[in-house]
C-alpha cells in the first residue's frame, strides 16, 4: 500500500519508499543501481547506499583512502521529514543526527 504524503513512515520498508521517492537513485559507473540499506534506530531510518568494495591500492601496492563525499539520508519515525548527514559510520552519522535534531 503506497504510503499517503506526510505521513511518517512505520517501517523500514516504507522509510526505503520515501527515500526512493525523493532523491535520486545512486549508480555506479555503468549505470547499475546501487543497493539502498536501512538501519533502523529509536527515532529515524538511515538510508544508505551499499557500494561493492573495490580495491584501491596505489604503484606501490598500499591501499588508498575511500574517495571522499557521499552522503546518508535519516527519515524521522516521528514527521517523515528527510535529511542528508555526512557519510560517516552508521553510529556517527546517527549521532551527529540527534545532536543536530534535538
Amino acid at each position: 500500500m503506497p504510503q499517503r504524503p506526510g505521513t511518517p513512515p512505520t517501517s523500514s520498508e516504507e522509510a526505503l519508499a520515501l527515500v526512493r521517492s525523493r532523491y535520486a537513485e545512486p549508480k555506479l559507473p555503468d549505470g547499475t543501481p546501487v543497493p539502498l540499506a536501512v538501519h533502523e534506530f529509536d527515532i529515524g531510518y538511515l538510508v544508505h547506499p551499499v557500494f561493492p568494495q573495490v580495491s584501491r591500492i596505489d604503484a606501490a601496492g598500499n591501499p588508498l583512502p575511500a574517495p571522499p563525499g557521499g552522503a546518508k539520508i535519516i527519515v524521522s519515525k516521528a514527521t517523515g521529514e528527510s535529511v542528508t548527514v555526512p557519510n560517516l559510520p552508521t553510529e556517527s552519522a546517527i549521532a551527529l543526527y540527534r545532536e543536530q535534531n534535538g
